[in-house]
C-alpha cells in the first residue's frame, strides 16, 4: 500500500492523572488501529501536567509503538487547552478528540470515519445514557446543555461533549482561533461546516477519579455560556429594569396610601427588603460583567496558551505550530 495516499488519522488524547487508566487505554487504542482499513493513524497524548507515572508510561508504550506521540505540558493548563495542543500537533487528514478515560468507546470512531467518507465535516457523539454518573450529575450536565442552547448565539448539539471527529479544514479553522477561554464544543458549532451526530451510550469510567469535580464543572459552564452568547449582559440590563418597574410601583403605592387613606407606608421590613433586592441585582450585574472584563484582561496580555515542557514521539519536521515554540523534540 502507497502510505502517501493513505489517509492519516490523527486521534487526539488529553491526560491528567491517568496512570491507574492509561495502560488499558493505549491496549483499547491500539486494538481499534488494527481493526481500521486504509487509513493511517497516529496517537497523539497530551499530557496535562501529570504529576503521576502518566507520562513515563506513555514514553514506555511509545518505544514500541511508532504511532504514538506524546506532548508534554510544563503544567497543568487544562482538559480544553490540552485538547487544543493536540489539534495543533496534529497532521490528519481528520482529527479524533476522545478522553483517556474509555468512557468514550474507540470503536464508535469507526462510525465516524465512515459518515466523515460520506462528506460530513463533523461528526459528534451524542450521547444516549450515562451509566456509572450520579444522579446529580446527569441532571445537572442535562440542564447545562439546555441552558446554554437557550443563551448561545450559535446552536450547540445537546448532550454533545469534545468526542467528535473532524475534517482537516475544521482543525486548521480552529487552529486560527486565539482566544484564551477555550470551549471547544462551542467553537467547533461556530466554525460551521457540515456537522451531523452518531448516539452512542457512554460507558462508564473504567479507573480513578473524574478530573471535572463540581467546581472546574461549574467553570467550564461559565466558560461555555460567556465565550458564546452575550444575553448575560441582556439579562443583567432587564434585572435592573425590573427592580427600576418594582421601586416605580413602591413610590406609586406609597403615594396612594398617604393621598387616598389615612395610612402611612412604614416599617423597615420593607425598606430592608427593597435595598437588598436592589443591592444584590446589582451586584449580579457588576458580577457578569465583571467576567467579560477579565476575559478581556488575559486576551490582551498575549501570553502561550500553553507552555510544553518536551515533544516526544515526532520527527524532526514535526508539529508545526503557531501558538507554542517548540522547546525540544524527541
Amino acid at each position: 500500500m502507497d502510505t502517501s495516499d493513505t489517509p492519516l488519522l490523527s486521534i487526539v488524547i488529553p491526560c491528567f492523572n491517568e496512570e491507574d487508566v492509561i495502560t488499558s487505554t493505549v491496549n483499547r487504542l491500539r486494538a481499534f488501529c488494527a481493526t481500521v482499513k486504509d487509513v493511517r493513524v497516529e496517537l497523539i497524548f497530551v499530557d496535562d501536567g501529570s504529576q503521576d507515572g502518566t507520562r513515563a508510561r506513555l514514553k514506555s508504550f511509545g518505544t514500541e509503538d511508532p504511532r504514538i506521540r506524546i506532548i508534554g505540558f510544563a503544567r497543568n493548563f487544562g482538559h480544553q487547552v490540552a485538547v487544543t495542543a493536540g489539534i495543533d500537533a496534529a497532521r490528519g487528514d481528520a482529527v479524533v478528540l476522545i478522553d483517556a478515560d474509555l468512557q468514550d468507546p474507540p470503536e464508535v470512531i469507526h462510525g465516524m470515519l465512515t459518515l466523515w467518507r460520506e462528506g460530513y465535516d463533523v461528526v459528534y457523539g451524542t450521547r444516549t445514557d450515562r451509566p456509572g454518573e450520579s444522579l446529580f450529575k446527569r441532571v445537572t450536565a442535562r440542564l447545562f446543555y439546555r441552558v446554554l442552547s437557550r443563551l448561545s448565539d450559535v446552536p450547540i448539539p445537546l448532550d454533545t461533549g469534545d468526542f467528535r471527529l473532524m475534517d482537516r479544514r475544521v482543525a486548521d479553522t480552529l487552529r486560527a482561533m486565539p482566544e484564551r477561554d477555550r470551549f471547544i464544543r462551542g467553537m467547533v458549532s461556530w466554525v460551521g461546516f457540515r456537522q451531523t451526530a452518531l448516539p452512542y451510550q457512554r460507558a462508564e469510567r473504567l479507573a480513578g477519579e473524574s478530573k471535572y469535580p463540581l467546581r472546574r464543572m461549574l467553570r467550564f459552564a461559565t466558560d461555555g455560556i460567556l465565550s458564546f452568547s452575550t444575553k448575560p449582559l441582556q439579562i443583567s440590563i432587564a434585572l435592573g429594569m425590573f427592580a427600576a418597574f418594582l421601586s416605580v410601583l413602591g413610590v406609586l403605592y406609597a403615594l396612594y396610601m398617604r393621598l387616598f387613606t389615612h395610612i402611612w407606608v412604614e416599617g423597615w421590613t420593607a425598606l430592608m427588603i427593597a435595598i437588598l433586592f436592589l443591592g444584590g441585582t446589582q451586584l449580579i450585574s457588576v458580577g457578569i460583567l465583571g467576567e467579560y472584563i477579565g476575559r478581556i484582561y488575559a486576551e490582551i496580555k498575549q501570553r502561550p496558551l500553553y507552555i510544553v515542557q518536551e515533544y516526544w514521539g515526532f520527527d524532526d519536521a514535526e508539529p508545526v505550530l503557531s501558538r507554542s515554540p517548540v522547546p525540544g523534540r524527541r
